[in-house]
């Protein structure tokens, strides 16, 4: 049986604006298990950014429960969050975050600066690693204003998985790609999904729930859908058949 990642039970979410009180997430409940790579959907206003935020423990929830890896977040204060993000989740934006004037080593390294398990030689040589994962081998040395938009979202991929996070959270990340490039990084991140990678991938754009194992979608702050993929969309095939574009 497959290991639970992620469990939310009847998780809500409550803003308090002026007078007013907003009901961002009103009682979402579901499990993730190890392995799965789930799409989680929703218009704007639908409680998808909200519910990111609390699965990347960067917010806790008004009431409910949340288990990352069987341990209970909601517990916690913001210093052992922080440890919890950072030794069990890697993120991966659409902006890339990295930092501009350092080398794609550097910002992969970045990550386990914080973790003492890892010397300067374990952290170079995992960074290193890492790097090649994601097919860049040859940029490690180049710094974010030399590599382009899908070299610079691999260098996020690979810091996000330096650390052997036990969830990988990924928001928007091809939002800022071209279409080709797009499917280059769906590529990688199916290949993960392969691997065994357990992944999340927010995202407003629902052609990629063809991509992923299972879809979850939101409104109102509340699911509306969780639906498991059958006939999985090879990212590849797609890539293969695209027009080829001319400079």
């Amino acid at each position: 049986m497959s290991k639970s990642i992620i469990r939310l039970e009847n998780i809500k979410r409550n803003f308090v604006v002026g007078e007013e009180t907003v009901h961002a997430l009103r009682g979402v409940s579901f499990n993730i298990n190890e392995g799965e790579f789930v799409t989680i959907m929703g218009s704007s206003g639908s409680g998808k950014s909200t519910l990111l935020n609390l699965l990347g423990c960067l917010d806790t929830a008004s009431e409910g429960e949340y288990f990352l890896d069987n341990i209970a977040v909601s517990s916690m204060d913001k210093n052992e969050r922080s440890t919890l993000r950072n030794r069990k989740i890697g993120f991966v934006f659409q902006s890339y975050n990295l930092l501009a004037k350092t080398t794609a080593l550097e910002n992969v390294e970045l990550p386990l600066l914080y973790n003492p398990a890892y010397g300067p030689k374990e952290r170079r040589e995992k960074s290193q690693k890492a790097l090649e994962s994601v097919g860049l081998a040859d940029r490690m040395y180049h710094k974010s204003n030399q590599m382009s938009g899908g070299q610079m979202q691999r260098v996020a991929i690979a810091r996000a998985l330096v650390n052997d996070p036990v969830l990988l959270l990924a928001d928007e990340a091809t939002g800022n790609l071209d279409t080709r490039t797009a499917f280059e990084i769906m590529v990688l991140f199916q290949d993960l999904y392969k691997m065994g990678r357990t992944i999340i991938f927010v995202t407003h754009n629902p052609e990629l729930a063809a991509f992923s194992s299972r879809n979850i979608v939101l409104r109102d702050g509340k699911v509306i859908k969780d639906i498991r993929n059958e006939s999985i969309q090879s990212a590849r095939s797609v890539l293969e058949n695209l027009p080829v574009q001319e400079d």
